[in-house]
């Protein structure tokens, strides 16, 4: 359940802390006081989209801060999915802050946190229902969705679902490989091309490097021979001089004798003996080297030539030989797939036969256990609108047979009959603001059994009811909350004198400035606060009587 709100700079809220209570809390004040702006910060704790413009006038930016408490296994298993961890108490602590520029900063306990996050938990930690959310009753595609919540099929859902997706995979690869025979003649004359052109270049991997090296090589050889002559002659000596390579031998031969009569020279020779090798295997690699200089004048043309060529090689198949050689591998496979199509499409066919047999013997199963499930939900929805002072209610689920869907097989729509002698009707032709708020909570009466979210709240559900309706209307509301924490926005006496735990929003003016503030009422300040609701101003002594009996009758 939400335990505790914390809201900074939100529109005229420039600092409030609610500790919000298990059971049916109340939220009461004027119109325009700021109950919606409550809402509004709580809509923001579930990741929904916020307007910049909710940050107050003057402020830097905007901070919603929530505790959660007595989480389902459930919801506690997906905070762990996701990465984070709860408090060791077991509560959840997220927070979120609005900037001016638009982005949000969010986090769930002490790690940063998107907002695609905090929406997921947010769906499972509360639900918000208002005249936006009862005006979505008018739309069948909600209605499957509720028969679902309040069927025990889970399971088969998901093989359902999973079944569906295969399907959906196979007809995809079906369509795929359908294409026009035309338009796949032309494909393959150009597969063929392409295949054939990147197999006659023989191209290897390195080829490139190694030509652009070659090419440096000859361009420069004069170069590189006078420095490999002049390097050879200070190893070898010239004009009768003798080289380092004949010196530092003499000295290795002068060193071993001295050697013998002076042990520690021994090491000297021996180096000197090494370096004398080293020397004579230098001597022989650039000799070699000189001889590697001496090629055909028409290579270097053949290698520029080469190298152009496979530029324009890569203009048209990659950049690298990696990206090049990676084509000519998958126009060999598709080139493979599209001349095996007729057969891979007759595999596909039977493929997709058989997975249109199984989802459509799961779509019929789903349909099945819904029709059931209807029937049971149907009777529980009217008994609830009959004790919401809707006593000629006739309330109906309709299931009609269709094609395949993400759903099933199923046309799911909720008709309702308000009226004796009237045919049940689709709800968007029939019910008024005020049957649509009793519908909502009747439905949400009939789901809180198998529903796991801690938190629903009520944001003037009570429009267009009045009297007797809206003593109903309390009367579920706390029944609700015997199993679920409620927070209720309400503008009625007897809604709000249902409530365990009352809180009044008030705005007010100081130095140029608007102000909301948010405290928690006493039975005497709970008195005089439905006394108000009732008269609209001032009470008077009778109004108070009749509040405190209200609030007598509702404990």
């Amino acid at each position: 359940m939400l335990s505790q709100l914390y809201i900074e700079n939100i529109a005229v809220i420039e600092q409030a802390s609610i500790d919000f209570e298990s059971g049916f809390n109340v939220l009461t004040g004027e119109t325009g006081a700021g109950k919606s702006i409550v809402i509004d910060a709580i809509q923001a704790i579930r990741g929904e989209r916020i307007s910049r413009d909710l940050i107050r006038t003057g402020a830097q930016s905007a901070e919603v801060s929530a505790v959660f408490t007595d989480l389902s296994p459930a919801t506690l298993a997906r905070v762990r999915e996701l990465g984070y961890e709860p408090e060791e108490d077991g509560s959840l602590l997220i927070q979120r802050v609005i900037r001016p520029e638009g982005k949000s900063l969010c986090r769930i306990g002490r790690r940063p946190a998107t907002v695609s996050v905090l929406r997921e938990l947010g769906e499972r930690l509360v639900s918000i229902l208002g005249q936006h959310e009862g005006y979505e009753l008018t739309s069948p595609d909600l209605h499957v969705q509720y028969i679902d919540a309040f069927g025990d099929y889970q399971a088969l859902q998901r093989r359902y679902t999973q079944a569906y997706q295969h399907l959906r995979e196979i007809g995809a690869q079906l369509d795929a490989l359908a294409t026009d025979e035309n338009q796949k003649a032309r494909r393959i004359d150009l597969l063929k091309y392409q295949i054939e052109e990147l197999e006659n270049a023989d191209l290897r991997l390195g080829e490139m490097d190694e030509l652009k090296t070659r090419r440096e090589v000859m361009r420069n050889s004069e170069k590189i021979a006078g420095q490999l002559y002049a390097a050879l002659a200070v190893l070898e000596g010239e004009d009768e001089q003798p080289g380092a390579a004949q010196q530092i031998d003499q000295a290795a031969q002068a060193a071993r004798s001295a050697a013998e009569l002076l042990p520690p020279a021994q090491s000297a020779a021996q180096q000197l003996e090494d370096a004398a090798y080293g020397i004579q295997d230098a001597v022989e690699s650039l000799r070699a080297c000189t001889e590697s200089l001496q090629f055909d004048p028409d290579q270097l043309e053949e290698t520029e030539a080469r190298l152009d060529f496979l530029y324009r090689l890569g203009l048209k198949y990659g950049e690298t030989e990696e990206e090049i050689l990676a084509f000519l591998e998958n126009a060999r496979l598709e080139l493979a797939g599209i001349e095996g199509a007729d057969e891979k499409i007759a595999e596909l066919e039977e493929a997709f036969d058989e997975a249109k047999k199984q989802a459509i013997a799961l779509a019929k199963e789903l349909s099945a256990a819904r029709r059931s499930t209807a029937a049971v939900f149907s009777q529980r929805v009217r008994e609830e609108l009959v004790f919401l002072n809707m006593p000629h209610v006739v309330f109906q689920v309709e299931q009609i047979r269709t094609s395949l869907s993400a759903v099933g097989c199923d046309k799911i729509q909720f008709l309702i009959s308000t009226n004796p002698g009237e045919e049940p009707r689709p709800l968007a032709k029939i019910a008024s603001g005020g049957e649509l708020s009793r519908m909502m909570l009747a439905i949400k009466t009939v789901l809180a059994g198998s529903d796991e979210i801690g938190t629903f709240i009520f944001d003037e559900v009570d429009t267009g009811i009045s009297g007797l309706s809206a003593r109903r209307v309390g009367q579920k509301l706390r029944e609700v909350a015997a199993s679920h924490q409620v927070l209720c926005v309400t503008h009625l006496a007897q809604i709000a004198s249902m409530g365990d735990v009352h809180y009044l929003i008030r705005k007010e003016v100081e130095n140029n400035r608007t102000y909301t503030h948010i405290s928690r009422l006493s039975f005497e300040e709970r008195k005089h606060e439905l006394a108000r609701i009732i008269n609209g101003g001032e009470p008077t002594p009778i109004q108070l009587k009749m509040a405190e009996e209200m609030l007598c009758s509702a404990e």
